[in-house]
This record gives C-alpha cells, sequence and structure tokens, in this order.
C-alpha cells in the first residue's frame, strides 16, 4: 500500500479492500466476513447496525440527490443483512455559501424517501465549514434495524452451495450514467435515470415469501463483478454468469461502447443480487417481478465448485472471460 491515499483506494474494488484490510480490521478487532451491515446481539433481540458518506458529484442527477442516495443506500444496507430497517442518523457537512434552497430540496427528497421505505430519520449533526474546505455537501448516515434470527445467515453466505442460483433485480449500469450525464465538465449529456430506490420492500416480500434465500447484497461502487467476487472469496468456489441474461438497458449499452466502460463494474443504486437454492428459483423471480422495483429481474448465473474463486463471465458471443474484480476508479465519486 502506498504512503499517501488515492483516489482509487475509494473506488470499492480491490485497493478499497486492501485499505480497510490493512488499516481498519486488526485495529478495531472487525470478525470476517465483512457485511454490509454489523450484527449485535442482544439478549433481547438482534440488531443490524450500518453507516456511509456520500460524496456524490454532482449532489443533483436524473432520478434522485445526494439525501435520496443516503436514505437509500443506508435502508438498502440494512435489507440485504435480512433486517428490517427502522432508524436512521443523519449528519451534514455543508459548505459556506452552499444554497439554503438546494439544502431544503435534499432534506426534503430524505424526508419522502424515508416515508416511502418506512424508516425514521431520529437523529443528527450539522457542521459548516469554510469555503474550500468541503465539496459543497457530505452527508453520513447511520442506520439500524431488526434482524429477525432466521436470516443471519444471508449476509455472510453461510448457506450458500454448487448449483444455487444468482438472480439480479433489473439493468445494471444506470445510476452511474445518470450521475456522469449530469457532469458539467463531461461532453455528453445522457437521458438515462438513476435507479436509486430503497429495495427493503422487494426484499422483505422475499424473505418473507420464498425458503431459500442464501444471500443478498446490494450493488454499488465497483458493481456487479465487484460483489460476485466478493461472494465468490466468502464461499471458496466460483460463479459463472450468462452475459446474455444480465440486462442492461440499451442507452446504458451504447455510451459504455463509445466511453469504454464495462457496465458490470458500474454503480447501481436500487439493484440487487440474490442467491438462492436449486429449485426455488423460479418461485423468488415470480416475487420479485410482482414488484414495480423487481419487474425486470432475470436469473443470469449459478454456484459452480471452483478452488481458484474466480468469476466467469459466459460472453454473448460464445467465449469467456473473467470477472476480476477491479483494481481503482472508471471515474471518481459516484457514490
Amino acid at each position: 500500500m502506498n504512503d499517501f491515499i488515492s483516489l482509487n483506494q475509494g473506488s470499492g474494488g480491490k485497493l478499497t479492500h486492501e485499505l480497510i484490510e490493512q488499516v481498519f480490521v486488526g485495529r478495531f478487532g472487525m470478525v470476517k466476513p465483512l457485511t454490509d451491515s454489523a450484527i449485535l446481539k442482544d439478549t433481547r433481540c438482534t440488531l443490524a447496525f450500518t453507516t456511509d458518506s456520500y460524496v456524490v458529484d454532482p449532489l443533483f442527477f436524473p432520478g434522485g440527490n445526494i439525501g435520496k442516495l443516503a436514505v437509500c443506500g443506508t435502508v438498502n444496507d440494512l435489507a440485504v443483512s435480512g433486517a428490517e430497517p427502522m432508524y436512521i442518523a443523519v449528519s451534514f457537512i455543508i459548505e459556506e455559501g452552499f444554497p439554503v434552497n438546494e439544502l431544503v430540496v435534499i432534506a426534503e427528497s430524505m424526508a419522502e424517501e424515508a416515508l416511502k421505505a418506512g424508516v425514521r430519520i431520529v437523529t443528527g449533526d450539522t457542521k459548516v465549514v469554510e469555503k474550500g474546505k468541503c465539496d459543497k455537501l457530505f452527508i453520513t448516515t447511520s442506520g439500524t434495524g431488526i434482524l429477525n434470527p432466521d436470516l443471519e445467515h444471508i449476509s455472510i453466505a453461510r448457506q450458500v452451495k454448487t448449483g444455487d442460483k444468482l438472480i439480479i433485480n433489473g439493468p445494471v449500469g444506470n445510476h452511474a450514467i445518470a450521475v456522469l450525464g449530469a457532469r458539467d465538465s463531461l461532453s455528453f449529456t445522457s437521458s438515462v435515470t438513476s435507479d436509486c430506490a430503497s429495495l427493503n420492500h422487494l426484499i422483505r416480500n422475499v424473505t418473507q415469501n420464498c425458503n431459500e434465500i442464501h444471500f443478498m447484497r446490494d450493488l454499488t461502487r465497483g458493481g456487479l463483478a465487484t460483489v460476485l467476487n466478493e461472494l465468490a472469496a466468502m464461499i471458496g468456489g466460483g460463479i459463472v454468469i450468462e452475459e446474455a441474461s444480465v440486462p442492461v438497458d440499451e442507452p446504458v449499452k451504447g455510451l459504455c461502447e463509445i466511453l469504454g466502460f464495462d457496465p458490470f463494474y458500474l454503480a447501481n443504486e436500487g439493484k440487487v443480487i440474490i442467491v438462492v437454492g436449486a429449485g426455488e428459483e423460479k418461485r423468488v423471480l415470480d416475487v420479485m417481478r410482482s414488484d414495480p422495483l423487481g419487474k425486470y429481474s432475470e436469473i443470469i448465473g449459478e454456484i459452480i465448485p471452483d478452488k481458484k474463486k474466480l468469476v466467469v463471465l459466459n460472453t454473448s458471443v460464445g467465449g469467456q472471460r473473467i470477472l476480476d474484480m477491479p483494481s481503482g476508479l472508471q471515474f471518481p465519486r459516484i457514490c
């Protein structure tokens, strides 16, 4: 690891994982595997607890803004751990000179999304720093939820086995392209809208109506490829993905071809990958497709035995390639 922090270490890829492992895990006494929410056991109940910071640029983009993003991200981290999201704390770092009317819009978006998700924003903190000491606005959120003990295995992939199927709830890459298209510094515009959404109601329907849910994770920084590599490392096995089955909207696909991006590595804010036991995938698919946020769900692959823990993509043209974990950034500050 280098002597100084680089933007690549905030990408969610390999360098991010190395930074966390080498600096934080041992010193904080964290227990592996690391998941989106810490599971805190108590004599009365089991809690899931998560925290995240949001530094998106620009603050407003088609389909959302940094406030909506903060609530959705926190809700989703709790939901994919099998928990019922309950409470959120929020902290604002605001740069001197930031327009009050924009802050009001962001706060209203947070309140609206919290109401939609059925969670409460219950406490927080606000700091204002001198001009130039912050890029407009940074938001940090923490969230807690109640975890059903029967779902504790979901975040750590304890029950994942060979033959399990992988299902995604819709097309990948929309959030990253929407944010990029909203940047004044870039030379393209896009009609793509971010997929930013709270997935807890969709996930609750799945866990309440399907018995063989073995793993869930939302696809944020680093995209689908990063989460698949994290899963392969957790289970000590391999994953095979069918490229033709992974939904990608045509505008996203077209811009990726022009700009040289790979949609499998693009950030999302309303997508979840679910690993389900073989034989249960049709039922899970039906439940997911009954929800507006899962209308375009697809089975995209399965777990295979592989001591090398590789993620293999069967391409649309009949070949194969390895989907490795990204080392650094394709572009900065998407989420």
